[in-house]
């Protein structure tokens, strides 16, 4: 698969909630499976982070090479060639730049909605407070929690790698196909977090039926280091 951006994802702030997968099932995009947990939990997640130094086909487009996106997705599957390809679903995806929409929606067909974001990050290190916060046409609201040390690697086997070690990316198209790409990046260390809350207008971004399972706390929160990131162009699966 040809390159298609490369960038830097850091300070990423995690939230998990278990789901019914009955919710989930109509997003799935066609030629891939809801992935569970232990074939059991589905869930999604809810995250914030930072997007830097990135260029698209190698270029560095001025204003919008470091922004912060914050997005919900879930997890599937696909039964390739190769094996099992564990990838991403995106619900929703915010970002402060009409550009970055703009691009993403003609590229890949993703769900891109363009608002006022800020964040707050800790100065140095990994561990301490975290803010992303977006504009909801009145008020701030957000996701927030705090990285307790130390980092840790992912144990093999463990729900975090489950959730989070995930290679692939899949969106549906508007005429029902689906397009596969390949995201690579290195391991990431992990920090638990605690002090979690959401404050966040759910029906007006994912709609009414995510309120349930993300008005009750997140069954897993914490933090990745993040690292240098490359994104494939996308290619249609059969």
């Amino acid at each position: 698969m040809s390159e298609f951006l490369t960038a830097q994802w850091r300070y990423l702030a995690m939230l998990h909630y278990a789901i019914e997968p009955e919710i989930l099932k109509p997003l799935v995009p066609e030629g891939t499976e809801l992935d569970l947990w232990q074939d059991q939990v589905a869930y999604v997640g809810l995250v914030g982070f930072r997007f830097l130094a990135t260029r698209v086909m190698g270029l560095s487009i001025p204003l919008h090479r470091d922004f912060t996106e914050v997005n919900l997705r879930f997890y599937v599957r696909r039964r390739a060639e190769d094996g099992v390809r564990r990838g991403v679903v995106f619900i929703r995806e915010l970002v402060p730049q009409p550009a970055i929409a703009w691009a993403a929606r003609l590229a890949y067909n993703e769900p891109y909605r363009t608002v006022p974001i800020r964040h707050e990050v800790p100065g140095e290190g990994m561990a301490g407070r975290y803010r992303y916060e977006w504009h909801n046409g009145g008020d701030w609201e957000g996701l927030t929690l705090t990285a307790r040390p130390p980092g840790r690697p992912m144990a093999n086997g463990s729900v975090e790698e489950f959730l989070v070690d995930r290679a692939w990316g899949y969106t549906r198209q508007r005429d029902g196909g689906t397009i596969e790409y390949h995201v690579r990046h290195p391991r990431w260390l992990l920090w638990t977090a605690g002090d979690v809350s959401l404050d966040c207008s759910v029906t007006r971004y994912y709609g009414p039926e995510f309120v349930p399972a993300l008005s009750r706390p997140p069954e897993l929160a914490y933090v990745a280091d993040g690292s240098e990131v490359t994104v494939s162009a996308g290619v249609r699966i059969t």
